[in-house]
Formats: C-alpha cells, sequence, structure tokens
C-alpha cells in the first residue's frame, strides 16, 4: 500500500510536479477504474433494492410490513451524482430510525459480493479509447479504489490488461465504496514513485509534469491537485457536472473516448 497521509503543502507532497511541460515528452495517464472505465450502476442499485428488502425481511418476521418506497434507478443513481448521503436516500425511502442503520450496514456488507460484481459492465467507447492511446505510446496507469484483484480480475475478463504500466489498487474492499480523498492521494503517489523509477531521465520531474488524472469523482480531482497533476473529470460516473464542477478539475468530459480525443488532439497541437 502507499504510504501515510500526507498533507496539502508543498514539503508534505515530495512528488508534487513542478517542471513545465514540454511537447517531446511521452504523455502519461493515470486513470481510475470505477466511473470512467467500468460502469458500477447497475451494480449499486442492486444492492440498494436488496438492502431494502432485506431490512422489510426482517421487520416483517416480526410482524411489521413497513411502507416502502423505491426509487427508481434513475431517482436513485442522480441522488448518488450529486452525492445525497446514503441516510437521506433510506430515509427518501420510507425507512426510520433504526431501519436506517441496518439498511447501511447491509449494504456495506453486500456492496462487493462476487454474486452482484458481474452486473459491473465496460462503459461505452472504453476499448477503442485504451486503443488510441496505446497506439500514441501513452502510458497508462490505472489507479483505483476498488480491491485491486477485483480490477486485475475484471481487466483481465475483457481481455485489457496490456493496456495498463501499472495497476495500482485498493487492499480493502470497501475502499471504493467511502471513496475517500486521502487514501485516492496516497495510491496516486504510489503510481508516481513506481512510474518515476522506471523513467529513465535525468530529470524525472519534467518527465512527471506531462501527465494527467482522469476521473469521475471528487477524490480523483483532488488527488491529482495535491501531486501537482491536471485533471479530467468525467460526467458518465457517480459524480454529476454540477457536482465536479465544484472542485475545479482542468476539464469535463462526458467519457473517457472524448477525454482521450481530447488529450490526443492537445499532444498533437504542441507537436
Amino acid at each position: 500500500m502507499a504510504k501515510t497521509a500526507v498533507s496539502s503543502s508543498e514539503q508534505s507532497h515530495p512528488h508534487r510536479i513542478h517542471a513545465k511541460r514540454s511537447s517531446h515528452q511521452t504523455l502519461t495517464v493515470f486513470c481510475d477504474f470505477d466511473g470512467p472505465i467500468v460502469d458500477v450502476s447497475d451494480r449499486y442499485y442492486s444492492t440498494y433494492q436488496q438492502g431494502l428488502d432485506e431490512v422489510q425481511t426482517v421487520y416483517q418476521a416480526e410482524g411489521i410490513t413497513l411502507p416502502l418506497h423505491t426509487l427508481s434507478k434513475t431517482q436513485f443513481w442522480q441522488m448518488k451524482q450529486e452525492r445525497t448521503p446514503d441516510p437521506e436516500i433510506a430515509l427518501r425511502s420510507g425507512l426510520r430510525g433504526q431501519q436506517i442503520e441496518l439498511f447501511l450496514q447491509r449494504v456495506r456488507q453486500i456492496v462487493n459480493q462476487p454474486d452482484l460484481l458481474h452486473q459491473d459492465q465496460l462503459q461505452p467507447g472504453v476499448r477503442g479509447a485504451l486503443s488510441l492511446l496505446h497506439a500514441q505510446g501513452v502510458r497508462l496507469f490505472l489507479v483505483t479504489l476498488r480491491c485491486q484483484q477485483q480490477a486485475e480480475q475484471l481487466l483481465s475478463q475483457h481481455n485489457l490488461t496490456h493496456f495498463f504500466s501499472g495497476i495500482h489498487g485498493a487492499n480493502d474492499d470497501q475502499a471504493a465504496y467511502f471513496n475517500q480523498a486521502d487514501h485516492k492521494t496516497r495510491l496516486l503517489e504510489t503510481a508516481i514513485e513506481s512510474w518515476q523509477a522506471n523513467t529513465f531521465s535525468a530529470t524525472p520531474y519534467n518527465a512527471a509534469s506531462s501527465a494527467w488524472m482522469i476521473g469521475d469523482t471528487e477524490a480523483d480531482i483532488l488527488a491529482g491537485q495535491a501531486t501537482g497533476i491536471p485533471t479530467i473529470a468525467l460526467t458518465c460516473g457517480i459524480r454529476s457536472q454540477t457536482y465536479l464542477q465544484r472542485f475545479q478539475p482542468t476539464k469535463i468530459h462526458t467519457d473517457l473516448f472524448t477525454a482521450v480525443h481530447y488529450l490526443m488532439q492537445s499532444k498533437q497541437k504542441a507537436a
């Protein structure tokens, strides 16, 4: 795992990138997994539905039928994209008091169960985006709060592993659900360390300056900003454009395919 958490000060971020960009430098992309590459909306919604059903079952065993109101997937996902707290989602679904805590506990237990992970699907255009990066000689690193074993398994299933120069994931299978920015920053710092260790240059920071962080949450944006890497926020994942704009990413795009084309066009203009 990465080193201990660091502050936002310059001294606390030894991997902060200061050098100016140079058009001859090889482009490097650090990319998140859930959201940019994988659509997790079906799994998260199924988890929500299953959580409600199990709370209802517990209370029905005591002779109580709860007046639940199950949100549609569209309603649920819009709330997740605006980062509506899970207790509020439970409240709007008809749960009250201890029912909410029971629901939250159950959701955390089942969200990463193997029998739900199969619901994750590749985002449209991902294979084309990764192929383009590979064809252009871009070094690509996966930096994800998803359990590393799960990420590696899904990439292998879809024959995408060869596109990545490195995969940096979490050891905790709950990390992706909680999506903590400091955890993402430590993972990104570890990825930068690994990359710089294999960058054969007398000025590794100059090489590192030609890098981007792509993700779909505030954790990705904040991690990129903490390490001095410009960021591209994607709206195809679990945060809306309105929410992402609060964190002032360098760019906002709809999906990985459009983001990659933007990077390639910018690279050609700089050449």
